[in-house]
């Protein structure tokens, strides 16, 4: 079912295209040694983003001092543009019965998307 479900992902629900955009992102923002802790975060979203049927994001066993304080940058930076951006993907998919499932990982997105630092994916 995981598989059916991230190949309509890909195919229909814009997973592709998510994905080179976090992974051309994620590249503008390694250039600097200030954007690349924000950079490795959009290379999380884009793995995320490609798959996201049978994975799960928890909190990280390596939380580390600076995550509250980059997660305060990113929010307000683009955590409020990424999550909106989802947000508004899942109202779409979900008006439909089909939808529903690929608006539950737009949720996922969306949630990961507002404070990314201290958590990972499995």
């Amino acid at each position: 079912m995981r598989l059916i479900g991230n190949i309509l992902w890909i195919v229909l629900f814009g997973g592709l295209i998510t994905c080179l955009e976090y992974l051309l992102i994620g590249l503008v923002l390694c250039l600097t040694i200030v954007g690349m802790p924000f950079g490795l975060q959009c290379f999380k979203f884009a793995g995320l983003a490609l798959l996201p049927f049978g994975r799960q994001i928890v909190h990280g066993h390596t939380r580390g001092p600076m995550s509250p304080v980059l997660n305060f940058f990113w929010l307000i930076f683009a955590g409020i543009w990424i999550a909106l951006t989802h947000l508004g993907f899942a109202l779409a998919a979900a008006l439909t019965i089909i939808g529903v499932p690929f608006a539950i990982q737009h949720l996922k997105l969306a949630r990961l998307g507002l404070l990314p630092f201290g958590r990972e994916i499995r």
